[in-house]
């Protein structure tokens, strides 16, 4: 959710920290600071500050050096968003200061007990009280002050932390938030996030729950909590830093929009035979047992959150039609808490862009503890869920900087279906209509850049509804979980109250908002459903509702009860949603866009949300 940075070396750190820190601003954010520490002088400086990281950057002498640092950016969850509750904390006696990711759950049990040896508490935070546990233990050593400070503690963390009497070392410490190390010449990085040090380097170590590193200019050391001592390999980070910058866009969302023809592609990549009509998973494939698993299944969960809980809905239409496999959609939030029956021919799917949002962890881990097989499917490489999950599917999408999701959802859709395909093709699909699927799939990013090319007639629509109070999205079939999704992008970037509905359920209740100023989106593309989808419309236009269609191309019929029409491509109907959502991403954008606001960065919201 925040992002945390370190460095150590012989150069001047104070650019370092300011661009890493920006580079993931798009995690949601409401404070930051940064700690430098300066060995030539021997002394230190510590700025925090409510806002954003420009405003940080404007209160920083232009005389700040430092060769030794740590900074982090806040997402206010113990205490308000202010200058105090920012980070770097720093312990009781000065000497010791600490970066946080997580939350520490039992922290007021550790204030209590530190207040009684004659410790005060500055902030409202979870973290001063961890800062302080560690002074409490240090004797001289801070990395055995860290892991007794760890011992005591209860809850989730990715942490930093630099002591002024030992200025030749970082620590570095994780469990349930992510952290790596960067590996430099004759200096070396934590973060947690690797666009923070990808300008300074692609090489990586991913750490695991339960491990530490101590870090210094010439050195990494990993060891468990317990001190044992962990042989890590060294990874490359395979997105560029062109795939972090916005390229001539104005907003990394318009970027992420546009992008999709070529993410569509790269998550099909090497994974689609079209002579044999079928799909191919390495991510499965190379696991025998989950592989089995997953082709034997009797009930699939799929868990989620948010725009990844839209796809795993899509997942299910898709599943249930083709692959013959009864599929719940959950939650994550609810799952663990709710005792739900995992028998042996059970598998959980885990949807995650990040691969760290932690209640969809917390689910795949209560999953697991019943004895079901779990598969991810991530978009982030190393991430937490990748490595919890039995095996999984990498999305390939490339990083998604805006905090509401495009690519990454029209790529979880994408592997949902060839996950679909390549388990009906073992089951009774036939070759025929394996390699109808395969064909549809391939032409795809072809006919989503079609859609783009019209983007301004969109964008028209947008400029005369940016005043709207409410929306109404309404889909049937595989296109009802898509107008929540196009309800959901309204609502994180616009801030304009938006409801997702299936189109019948209509006249259970919504119908009685409907007037002339309530605008009613409709999915409603030749399918199936086509007639029972006009009917709702013609309701919605005895009512004097504002009827914008999304509608197939040489449909006639719509025009004429629609007050607004924008065509898209046929496809079949399983694969529908990734044409029917770009229209309705791109209102969002435009709509956000007209009405002043920070398309990438809406307000309260983080794009990788680490604690439940």
């Amino acid at each position: 959710m925040c992002g945390i940075l370190g460095y150590i070396g012989n150069r001047d750190c104070t650019r370092f920290l300011i661009d890493g820190l920006k580079r993931v601003e798009y995690r949601g954010y409401d404070s930051a600071g940064i700690m430098l520490y300066s060995e030539a002088g021997k002394n230190y400086f510590l700025k925090k500050k409510k806002g954003r990281i420009i405003e940080l950057e404007r209160d920083l002498s232009q005389n700040v050096r430092g060769n030794i640092g740590i900074g982090h950016t806040r997402w206010a969850t113990h205490g308000e968003p202010n200058d105090v509750n920012s980070h770097p904390h720093v312990s009781n006696d000065g000497k010791i200061f600490l970066v946080h990711n997580g939350v520490i759950e039992n922290y007021m049990t550790i204030r209590k007990k530190l207040e009684k040896h004659g410790f005060s508490f500055y902030s409202e935070t979870d973290t001063e009280v961890l800062v302080d546990l560690i002074q409490y233990y240090y004797k001289g050593d801070i990395e055995s002050a860290v892991k007794n400070a760890l011992g005591d503690v209860k809850g989730t963390y990715g942490i930093g932390v630099f002591c002024l009497d030992e200025p030749d070392r970082l620590v570095a410490a994780r469990l349930g938030s992510p952290l790596i190390i960067g590996i430099g010449e004759k200096e070396n990085y934590f973060a947690s996030d690797p666009a923070s040090i990808l300008k300074n380097t692609t090489e990586v170590i991913y750490m695991e729950d339960g491990e530490i590193a101590v870090i210094t200019k010439e050195s990494v050391i990993h060891k468990t909590l317990n001190d044992e001592i962990v042989k890590k390999n060294v990874e490359t980070i395979e997105f560029e830093l062109s795939d972090i910058e916005k390229s001539g866009f104005p907003h990394f969302m318009l970027k992420e929009i546009f992008e999709q023809p070529r993410t569509l592609t790269d998550t099909m990549r090497g994974r689609l035979l079209l002579e044999e009509g079928i799909s191919k998973l390495g991510g499965l494939n190379q696991h025998p047992q989950v592989y089995k698993a997953l082709l034997n299944a009797d009930k699939i969960f799929i868990v989620a959150c948010g725009t990844s809980w839209h796809s795993a809905l899509i997942g299910e239409y898709m599943l249930e039609e083709y692959a013959k496999i009864s599929v719940e959609v959950e939650y994550a939030s609810e799952f663990r808490y709710r005792d739900p029956i995992i028998t042996p021919k059970t598998v959980v799917i885990a949807i995650s862009q990040s691969g760290e949002t932690a209640d969809t962890l917390a689910a795949i881990k209560e999953a697991k503890r019943k004895g079901a097989v779990t598969i991810g499917i991530c978009n982030v490489v190393g991430s937490t869920i990748s490595k919890e999950t039995d095996a999984g599917v990498y999305l390939h999408a490339g990083p998604e900087i805006g905090v509401a999701s495009t690519k990454a959802f029209t790529s979880q859709v994408i592997a949902l279906a060839l996950i679909t395909l390549d388990i009906a093709r073992h089951k009774d699909m036939s070759f025929r209509q394996g390699y109808k699927i395969v064909k549809e799939l391939k032409l795809l990013p072809a006919l989503v850049e079609s859609i783009l090319e019209n983007a301004d007639k969109i964008k028209e629509i947008a400029d005369r509804f940016k005043s709207a109070k409410n929306f109404l999205y309404l889909g049937r079939g595989y296109n009802f979980p898509v107008a929540l999704e196009g309800a959901l992008k309204l609502k994180e970037i616009s801030y304009i109250h938006a409801e997702g509905y299936p189109a019948a359920e209509m006249k259970h209740g919504p119908i009685a908002l409907i007037d002339e100023n309530m605008p009613v989106i409709f999915i409603a593309i030749k399918d199936s459903i086509y007639d029972k989808v006009v009917t709702n419309i013609r309701e919605v236009k005895a009512r004097n509702g504002i009827v914008i269609s999304i509608a197939s191309y040489g449909d006639e019929e719509i025009d004429s009860i629609s007050d607004y029409v924008i065509k898209i491509p046929e496809t079949t109907n399983l694969l529908s949603p990734i044409l029917t959502v770009i229209p309705l991403q791109l209102l969002a954008y435009y709509i956000a866009v007209e009405k002043g606001y920070n398309v990438d960065m809406p307000r309260n919201l983080a794009k990788s949300v680490t604690v439940e």
